[in-house]
């Protein structure tokens, strides 16, 4: 498996908790030093350990929110 890397450089804030402790957060990363993307996903308590996640360009992110701010959620 090839190694990567990562830079967290922001942290926004946590969606949700499980029961183990892993929060779901919304996060800015630089992976491979490249440049830096928002990205959702499930870290461990100790911030060590990552889930599968989805990872959002500042234009992706711009779209996903006039989605969210569509939706009828009443």
């Amino acid at each position: 498996m090839a190694e990567f890397k990562y830079e967290v450089i922001e942290t926004y804030g946590s969606l949700s908790e499980s029961s183990k402790g892993w929060k779901k957060e919304i996060k800015l990363i630089s992976w491979n030093q490249k440049e830096a993307k928002y990205d959702i996903r499930e870290w461990s308590p100790d911030g060590e350990k990552m889930g599968k996640g989805v990872t959002l360009s500042k234009e992706e992110v711009v779209n996903l929110r006039k989605l969210l701010d569509g939706l009828d959620l009443d």
